[in-house]
């Protein structure tokens, strides 16, 4: 009961909300990691943000998402890349130079979802590590911002860059460390996105 009544009371709010979809293309790497050579690796990104309507300056942007992410990476004569797929769910505040124009900037948490590796030697056939989850923190956090244009309608194009601040393999991994790995990695992506807002001043 409390439930349906709580639901309830979040229908004139959901009324006016901006209500959107998103999809892109991240442009991933890691930061700290100098001795395994990282280079960027293509991915994507996928997902829902909801958005208080407003006509004001000032806003906020919550979002949940799916984004493929990692890098590839190169040292001594082994080289390959890792795969790590995150939910992310940013919270940003918004900052509208015109209803045409919107600045981002806020903070992310990230939980680990799953994790490839694979590796070549001498410009040999890849060979995968299988289940690399274990050397992998599965909480990740940071802050990020970017730009969002709104030319028309609903429709919605941006870009944005998120610099995680946890370290991207786990402390407890006991053992040698694996060639993909250097102990203070942290994430960074560069994400180019459109999507579609719905309801709220989308029609403005």
């Amino acid at each position: 009961m409390r439930q349906l009544l709580l639901l309830l009371s979040l229908i004139p709010f959901l009324a006016q909300a901006q209500i959107g979809i998103k999809a892109g293309a991240n442009f991933a790497n890691v930061t700290s990691a100098a001795q395994i050579s990282p280079g960027n690796r293509a991915g994507f990104v996928a997902g829902l943000f909801l958005a208080p309507n407003t006509k004001g300056i000032i806003g906020s942007r919550t979002e949940l998402l799916f984004s493929r992410q990692g890098y590839n990476y190169a040292t001594g004569t082994t080289s390959g890349n890792v795969d790590l797929n995150y939910l992310v769910i940013p919270q940003y505040m918004t900052i509208n130079i015109t209803r045409f124009v919107q600045i981002q900037l806020g903070g992310q948490m990230a939980f680990l979802l799953n994790a490839k590796a694979d590796s070549s030697v001498a410009s040999g056939p890849k060979m995968p590590y299988g289940n690399v989850m274990s050397y992998y923190n599965k909480f990740d956090y940071g802050f990020g911002g970017g730009i969002e244009l709104h030319p028309v309608a609903g429709w919605i194009i941006g870009a944005r860059c998120s610099i995680g601040l946890a370290k991207l393999y786990s402390s407890l991994q006991t053992g040698q460390m694996p060639s993909f790995s250097a102990s203070d990695a942290k994430n960074n992506v560069v994400q180019v996105f459109t999507g579609w807002k719905f309801g709220g001043n989308s029609k403005k």
